[in-house]
């Protein structure tokens, strides 16, 4: 079957989450028909399996505005802009009418395996821009189609591949054979039978970002309730305590996000839960009662836990664009152009620079990853920074290259990101002013306190803060 020519074709999307309806509501907008393929059996697929989890982005943050332009005529109601919706939320209140008047320009339940250009490998030079994309997708019924593309947005985000408990990169030695006390995922405790897991359990969190702040917050309610008593958190860091553990604060520009670390700090200070700092995690090995006991790098050995809840963060799934000719940054994993300005070494969420397609783009012309993806394994994406991305890729495709350029984004300032070369190091800031507690110098368990009560956060506040796919 010969590929029609490249003009005719669709943009194929990968992924119907907020940046992949988005890119296909900016497709249409520019008169560019989008084929969008999403590999669950809904729309927002992802977001729907933290829908228990509040963002710390208002609905003002995480509606695009072109989407917003297509659902106005179906007569859909815009949420209050000021309050925070759940993922649960945003799923069914604004991407599922979104899948819907996008209608059969979406497909479910099928996934992309495959993607590269119409009969060229990724060694073969000869008229390789010339020819259209092929992309093999598995439908459901496991069915296999291949269908062509003038240009391919990979939107599909990480939420598939959590980065493991191992320090180095790598599981944990035992860490697989544990799966049945491990979960990389925030647990939903108003579920009766995930609330029974952890009631009354010791319960290890390995991980420093938004969703760590999220479960220590989550365990400590759980602990502070009748059905809960003896429940405890012990928070694994990698690196030391600062004063930027905790995020930002009462000064983060996204006031919930600030009140998620205010409310982690909080479950530390009650004593909910015990920090052991400068932890690299080696093994995870089962005692004699079939609990599990987490091993450092450097021969320390925990107490044993029931549960492990690892939230390392997440990386790419490369594996379907292998016959592409992706330009990536041997560390971030992220476009060499992009990497440099999220690297979180370097910089915290708001002193990221506003980047578009030509920070997407790759050497082979026509490919964007966007969204999560395009960070690659770094962390702290904001949905209103994918919107911006597709704005700019679709008006690249679309030829319009002066829009395209014409990138603006301004991001609210946080301490939540690592930053500053401070990231993954288990000695940073125990020294440092305006830190929330002086550890002892060397790794050890500490109770955090600071001589005043913690700010505390409300039922309504929001708790947790994913914020994209």
């Amino acid at each position: 079957m010969n590929a029609p020519a490249t003009t005719e074709l669709p943009v194929v999307v990968i992924g119907a989450g907020p940046t992949g309806l988005a890119a296909a509501a900016h497709l249409v907008d520019q008169g560019i028909e989008p084929l969008v393929l999403e590999a669950g059996q809904s729309a927002g697929a992802a977001v729907r399996e933290w829908s228990h989890v509040r963002l710390f982005s208002t609905w003002g943050e995480v509606i695009d505005p072109a989407a917003e332009k297509l659902l106005a005529p179906t007569g859909w109601m815009r949420p209050d802009l000021a309050t925070y919706p759940s993922g649960g939320d945003w799923a069914e209140l604004y991407l599922q009418p979104l899948a819907d008047v996008l209608g059969d320009r979406v497909h479910l339940g099928a996934t992309v395996t495959g993607v590269s250009r119409t009969g060229r490998d990724r060694i073969v030079d000869a008229d390789r821009e010339q020819q259209p994309f092929v992309v093999h997708v598995t439908h459901a019924d496991g069915r296999e189609e291949r269908v062509f593309a003038r240009a391919v947005i990979d939107a599909s985000g990480t939420w598939a591949t959590p980065s493991p408990a191992g320090g180095s990169g790598l599981p944990a030695l035992g860490e697989r054979a544990a799966a049945d006390r491990i979960t990389y995922r925030v647990p939903d405790l108003k579920d009766s039978a995930v609330r029974a897991r952890y009631a009354g359990k010791r319960t290890a969190v390995i991980g420093s970002g938004a969703s760590a702040f999220t479960a220590l917050a989550y365990l400590a309610d759980l602990a502070k309730s009748d059905d809960g008593a003896g429940t405890k958190g012990v928070w694994i860091l990698r690196r030391g305590i600062s004063g930027s553990t905790f995020g930002g604060g009462e000064a983060d520009q996204l006031p919930a996000r600030g009140a998620l670390g205010l409310a982690a700090k909080a479950a530390v200070d009650e004593g909910h839960a015990d920090a052991v700092t400068g932890f690299r995690t080696e093994a995870i090995e089962r005692d004699n009662e079939g609990r599990l006991v987490l091993v450092g790098e450097d021969g320390r050995r925990l107490d044993a836990v029931d549960e492990v809840i690892i939230l390392t963060g997440f990386r790419p799934d490369l594996s379907f664009l292998d016959e592409l000719r992706l330009g990536l940054d041997e560390r971030l994993q992220a476009p060499v152009e992009l990497a440099p300005l999220i690297d979180p070494n370097q910089h915290s969420c708001g002193t990221v620079y506003p980047h578009g397609h030509r920070e997407l783009s790759h050497p082979e012309h026509g490919v964007y990853l966007v969204g999560m993806k395009s960070y690659g394994r770094a962390p702290t994406f904001l949905a209103m920074t994918g919107y911006e991305q597709v704005r700019s890729v679709t008006a690249a495709i679309a030829g319009d290259l002066e829009s395209a350029d014409r990138v603006e984004l301004t991001l609210p300032e946080t301490g939540v990101c690592g930053g500053a070369g401070l990231f993954d190091d288990p000695n940073a800031g125990q020294a440092e002013a305006g830190g929330c507690c002086a550890p002892a110098p060397a790794p050890a368990l500490v109770q955090i306190g600071v001589g005043a009560p913690a700010a505390t956060v409300t039922e309504e506040a929001p708790a947790g803060g994913c914020c994209g796919s």
